[in-house]
C-alpha cells in the first residue's frame, strides 16, 4: 500500500490552515498549461483525456478493421470513419443541407412552425422545448416525457439582458449573420429567401422567448417545476401551439403525450402566444439558423470554424478547436456511447476495482445511517423516513449488466450529417418508446467511460462508471485514506443528493412526496441558507479582482452534496480503519484524507470560462469545494488551525448539514 499522494503537485510555501486547495495544488496550479482546445483543466479532465485516448484506440482499430455493420464495433467503425473522412466531408459540400432546408421553405402556418421544430429537434437540432423521458416524480412506477424550456441559442435568459453580457450578444448576432452567409448558396437552392434582416427578426423573436424563462435558480427548484397536464391541460394552457403538429414531427407514438411534466408552463404558453404573434418568415429564420448551428460540426470546414468561433471561443474563452480525432471520438461517445463502453469495459475494467467499490459503498452507506440517527435538528419522524430512503438507494458500479441494442441505428461510413441525424433520431425514438413500459431499473444514463458519477431522485440510484476509478478518485493499490477522500467523497455527495435542498423533496420510492416534518424542513433550510449566505461572499482565484462572487442559490445543491460527501466520507474512513490509521510519510490519516479530497479539485479556468460557469454551473468553482473543509471540525482538529487561519471559521459560523 502506498499513500497515493503526489507530493510534487504541493505548494509546501502554503499553509493547509490557510488555503488547502493551493497547499495542495500549488506547484500544479503554477505550472499547469491549459490546452488550446480547453476551457479549463484539472484531475477530471486528466482522467477524461485517458478514457478519450483509449476509446480513441478502440475505435481507431474498429474503423481499419470494418468488422461487420451490425456489429456494435462495426458501427463504432462506420461512425468515426465517416467522420474522419475529411475528403469526403469537402466534397458533399453544403449539399447535406438541402433537403432539411426545403422543409423549412415549405412551412406556411404555425403548424407548419412546430411540426419542423419537432422534427428538428428529433434529428439532434435545438427546438422550441427540451424533451426527454424519465421516471415520473408523481408516480415514480411510470415513464413520462418531461418538456424543458428551450428556443434560444445562448446559455440562458441573463445573456438577452445583463450588461455584463452585451458583448456576447453582439458577437452572437455576427455568428447567426455568418451562418446564413456561408449558408446562402443552398439558402438558394432550397427556395429560402429570409430576408436582408433575418438575423434581427429572428434574434427579436428569442429575445421574447428568453423574456419569459425561468432563472437558473428557479428552473431546479424540484417542486416548482413539477406540473403535470394531459393533453389537453396543455393544450389549454397554449393557444396558438398545435401539439398534434408537434408531436407528429418528433414522431411521438399516440400514446406518449397522454400526459407531460410541463417544468416551466408559462413558458410555453408564451411561445404559444408567440407562435399566433410573429409572422411565419421569422419562424423559417429560426428554423435555419437553429438546423445551421445544430449542423456546422458536421460541414465544411468554415462552418465548423465559425461554430467554434462563438461556441468556444466567445463563450468559453477557449483559443483552439479540439483535434479531429478527439472531436470523431465525442460524436461516437454521444451518438453511440455503449457500443463504445462495452468495447471500453472488455479492456480496461478490473473486477478488483469493482470489489474494492461494494466495500466503499458499504461503509458509507453505514456512515450515513448512523449519521441521520444523530442528527440533532431533523424528529425522529423525518429519521425514519431518511433511514427508509437510504435503505432502498441502489448502487451502480462500473457498466449496465446488459448494453444497449442498437440494431435499429442504420450508419453509412460514407454518409456523416445522415449519421448524425439518423443517430438522433434513433436515441428520439428509444426515449420516447419506453412510455407506456415498465421503469428498466438497470438503464445508465452516463457510459462506462465518462469520468463522472450521479444520483437519480425518481430511481433512488447512485451510479459510478468505471473510468471515474482511477487516481486521484481512487486507487486499488492506495491506503484508503485518499480513496475515502477521492472516491468516498464522491460516493458520500451523490448519496448526499438524496438529501439537498432538492433531492430531499424526493421519497425513497422516488415520488415527490414531502417527507418532512415542518419543524424539520425549517432546520434544514435555515443551514442551507447559512451555506447560501457563505458561499455568495467568495470569489474564485481564477477570476482576478475578487469582485466576481458565487451565486449561492444556484449553488447551494451542490454544496450541501460537498459538505455532505465531506463529512460522511470521514466517518466512513473511521468506521473502515476503526479510527487506527497508521502515519505515512510524516502524515497522519486524518491529513491524507483531507489531502486526497482536495487533489480532486485540482483544475484551473480561463477567466472568460470561469465567469460563464459562475452564471450558469450549479457546482461552485473548484478551488472553494476544495476549502469548504472550512466547514467541517475534523479539518480543524488534524491540522490544529486557529483564529487568524485563511480557512479558519469559529466553531458557531461552521455550517454542517449532516
Amino acid at each position: 500500500m502506498h499513500h497515493g499522494i503526489d507530493r510534487a503537485h504541493m505548494d509546501l510555501s502554503v499553509r493547509p490552515q490557510d488555503d488547502l486547495f493551493a497547499h495542495a495544488n500549488g506547484t500544479w496550479l503554477a505550472t499547469a498549461q491549459i490546452p488550446q482546445d480547453r476551457a479549463r483543466y484539472g484531475a477530471f479532465d486528466m482522467l477524461r483525456e485517458n478514457a478519450e485516448a483509449a476509446v480513441r484506440e478502440l475505435i481507431e482499430r474498429a474503423a481499419e478493421q470494418q468488422p461487420e455493420l451490425d456489429t456494435p464495433a462495426g458501427k463504432v467503425g462506420a461512425l468515426y470513419a465517416s467522420f474522419m473522412d475529411t475528403d469526403r466531408v469537402a466534397a458533399a459540400g453544403l449539399a447535406p443541407l438541402v433537403e432539411p432546408l426545403r422543409r423549412v421553405a415549405a412551412v406556411d402556418t404555425p403548424s407548419d412552425v412546430v411540426r419542423v421544430a419537432g422534427q428538428q429537434e428529433r434529428e439532434g437540432a435545438d427546438g422550441l422545448v427540451r424533451v426527454w423521458v424519465t421516471a415520473d416524480a408523481g408516480s415514480p412506477e411510470d415513464y413520462i416525457v418531461y418538456v424543458h424550456q428551450g428556443g434560444i441559442g445562448l446559455p440562458d435568459e441573463a445573456y438577452y439582458t445583463a450588461e455584463e453580457h452585451a458583448a456576447v450578444r453582439e458577437a452572437y448576432q455576427g455568428y447567426l449573420g455568418r451562418l446564413l452567409q456561408l449558408a446562402a448558396p443552398v439558402l438558394e437552392e432550397a427556395g429560402l429567401d429570409l430576408g436582408a434582416d433575418a438575423v434581427d427578426r429572428l434574434y427579436a423573436l428569442e429575445e421574447r422567448i428568453a423574456a419569459a424563462h425561468w432563472d437558473r435558480v428557479s428552473a431546479r427548484d424540484a417542486v416548482r417545476s413539477y406540473t403535470r397536464l394531459t393533453r389537453a391541460e396543455l393544450a389549454g394552457r397554449t393557444p396558438g401551439w398545435d401539439w398534434d403538429a408537434w408531436a407528429e414531427g418528433l414522431g411521438v407514438p399516440d400514446t406518449a403525450m397522454a400526459q407531460v411534466v410541463a417544468r416551466q408552463p408559462d413558458v410555453l404558453t408564451a411561445v404559444g402566444a408567440a407562435l399566433a404573434d410573429v409572422p411565419v418568415a421569422d419562424w423559417r429564420a429560426w428554423l435555419a439558423v437553429r438546423l445551421l448551428d445544430g449542423l456546422a460540426p458536421y460541414l465544411t470546414d468554415d462552418l465548423v470554424e465559425a461554430h467554434f468561433d462563438f461556441h468556444g471561443r466567445t463563450l468559453s474563452g477557449t483559443p483552439s478547436n479540439k483535434e479531429r480525432w478527439k472531436r470523431g471520438v465525442a460524436l461516437v461517445e454521444a451518438l453511440l456511447g455503449e457500443a463504445a463502453g462495452q468495447m471500453y469495459v472488455e479492456a480496461h475494467f478490473p473486477p478488483a476495482a469493482r470489489e474494492r467499490m461494494a466495500e466503499l459503498v458499504a461503509n458509507v452507506t453505514e456512515a450515513f445511517r448512523q449519521r441521520i440517527g444523530q442528527l440533532e435538528w431533523m424528529g425522529q419522524q423525518t429519521q425514519e423516513r431518511a433511514l427508509e430512503k437510504l435503505a432502498a438507494f441502489r448502487p451502480k458500479v462500473g457498466h449496465p449488466p446488459t448494453f444497449r441494442d442498437y440494431t435499429a441505428y442504420r450508419l453509412d461510413p460514407e454518409d456523416l450529417v445522415g449519421n448524425v441525424r439518423r443517430g438522433a433520431a434513433f436515441e428520439t425514438d428509444r426515449q420516447l418508446a419506453k412510455v407506456g413500459g415498465p421503469i428498466d431499473r438497470d438503464e445508465w444514463l452516463m457510459t462506462p467511460q465518462t469520468v463522472n458519477a450521479y444520483y437519480h431522485p425518481m430511481l433512488n440510484e447512485i451510479v459510478f462508471p468505471a473510468a471515474i476509478l482511477q487516481p486521484p478518485f481512487f486507487d486499488v493499490e492506495a491506503d484508503d485514506a485518499v480513496n475515502y477522500g477521492g472516491i468516498g467523497a464522491v460516493i458520500a455527495h451523490e448519496i448526499g443528493h438524496g438529501f439537498d435542498d432538492q433531492g430531499s423533496r424526493y421519497a425513497g420510492d422516488g415520488s415527490l412526496t414531502d417527507w418532512w416534518t415542518e419543524d424539520d424542513r425549517a432546520r434544514f433550510d435555515e443551514r442551507a441558507q447559512r451555506l447560501v449566505e457563505q458561499f455568495s461572499t467568495l470569489s474564485p482565484r481564477d477570476i482576478p479582482g475578487g469582485e466576481a462572487t458565487v451565486n449561492g442559490g444556484l449553488t447551494v445543491g451542490e454544496n450541501i452534496g460537498d459538505l455532505c460527501g465531506l463529512e460522511l466520507a470521514h466517518l466512513a474512513y473511521t468506521i473502515a480503519t476503526g479510527g487506527e490509521a497508521p502515519e505515512l510519510d510524516g502524515w497522519t490519516g486524518e491529513q491524507r484524507f483531507f489531502l486526497g479530497w482536495a487533489s480532486v479539485w485540482r483544475t484551473v479556468a480561463r477567466e472568460e470560462e470561469a465567469r460563464r460557469l459562475l452564471s450558469v454551473d450549479p457546482h461552485a468553482p473548484a478551488d472553494l469545494r476544495a476549502n469548504t473543509v472550512r466547514n467541517v471540525d475534523a479539518f480543524h482538529e488534524a491540522f490544529g488551525t486557529g483564529e487568524g487561519d485563511g480557512l479558519w471559521l469559529a466553531p458557531k459560523d461552521r455550517v454542517r448539514v449532516f
